[in-house]
Order: structure tokens, then sequence, then C-alpha cells
């Protein structure tokens, strides 16, 4: 181990692999909220974080579950079609209070073309508020509503063993996956309308 008055032992968090500093001094020093987008295998979480000296101040949480318990969704919440629902939720959120601009923060996460992490990011903009982004990295239309899963149902069909087995956490909820895309836009417009009211 090197030793030695110029030898300077990184940070904990830094050690640990679970910040990197350089790129979180850019983003607060933009002075603009910070839209952290975290996904675990089975939820997607979002947040509106604001920097302050004593310590992050989380303005707005919203954890993919909340979309089973308050809203009906029976699909899965760690995928594509959930993530952008829990953008979707979190940037209403944020607009309620007050927040119309933020910057993404997809910590240690490596960025690829239509992740869920920009599924997330996805359904923050469609609420209005400004995150600065380039257009390539959405997921398209047709897989934040779960169309690829709709399609991917459709080929095992023939074959009830695989099937079953692919989805029998859907149809352990009665929802067959090849409705997925209906369902979706259903509790899209229970997010929608749910905010619309207030």
């Amino acid at each position: 181990m090197a030793k030695g008055p110029s030898h300077s032992v990184p940070f904990r968090r830094r050690r640990e692999g679970k910040t990197d500093y350089k790129s979180r001094r850019a983003l607060v020093l933009s002075e603009l909220p910070r839209l952290v987008v975290r996904g675990t295998s089975r939820y997607i979480i979002t947040q509106v974080v604001k920097a302050d000296v004593v310590g992050d101040k989380v303005v707005v949480s919203v954890n993919s579950r909340e979309l089973r318990e308050k809203y009906g969704w029976q699909g899965a919440c760690g995928n594509i079609p959930a993530a952008y629902l829990a953008g979707l939720l979190c940037g209403y959120r944020a607009v309620i209070s007050g927040i119309e601009e933020a910057v993404l923060d997809i910590g240690l996460q490596t960025p690829s073309l239509g992740a869920r992490v920009f599924a997330a990011l996805g359904g923050v903009i469609d609420t209005g508020v400004v995150v600065s982004h380039d257009e390539g990295v959405l997921p398209n239309k047709s897989r934040i509503s779960g169309q690829h899963i709709v399609e991917y149902a459709n080929q095992l069909s023939p074959n009830p063993d695989l099937y079953q087995k692919a989805f029998s956490t859907y149809l352990s909820r009665e929802l067959r996956p090849e409705q997925l895309s209906e369902h979706f836009s259903s509790i899209k417009e229970k997010i929608v309308s749910s905010f619309e009211r207030e």
C-alpha cells in the first residue's frame, strides 16, 4: 500500500465505488435540483434532490411500488413501462413542489440508449419539467408502452410451458402480458387525471 506525505486516501464512498465525486461536483455546481434515478432488480426509485451544505434534501420521491399500491399497476415494477410511469408520477409531484428545471443524475450507472433510467427521464419530461438531454437516448413510444413485452408473449404463446414460466408473475396478478400496452395506457391516464383534478 502506498505511504508517504504525497499519498492521499480517497474518500470512503469513492473507495467503495458508491460516489463519483468529480461528476457530483459538476451536478452540484449547476445549482439545479438533481433528478436522481436508481434501479434495483425489482423497483425504480425516482427522486428530485436539492444539494445543501448540511446534506442533500429530497424534495420529491417515488418508488415504482407505489404504482401497484395506489394506481393498480399489475405489471412488473422494474421494467421500462414502470420506469416511465414512476418518472411521470415524480414529474407531477415535482411540478406541484415548484420544480421547473432539473439536471439528470444517474450515478455510477453506465448510460445506454433506451435504458430504464431514460424511460423515467421521459416520464418526467412529459410533465413539463425541463431536463437537458439528447432525444436519442429516450426509449421509443412502443417500448415505453411495453409493446416489446407483448411481442415476446405472442412469440411464446404457442409453447404453454415456456409462456407460463416467463410470465407467471403477470398471470398470478390476473394480467395477460398481451394486454400490457392497454393496461399501461389506463394507468397512465389514471396518473394524469389524478393530478389534473388537483
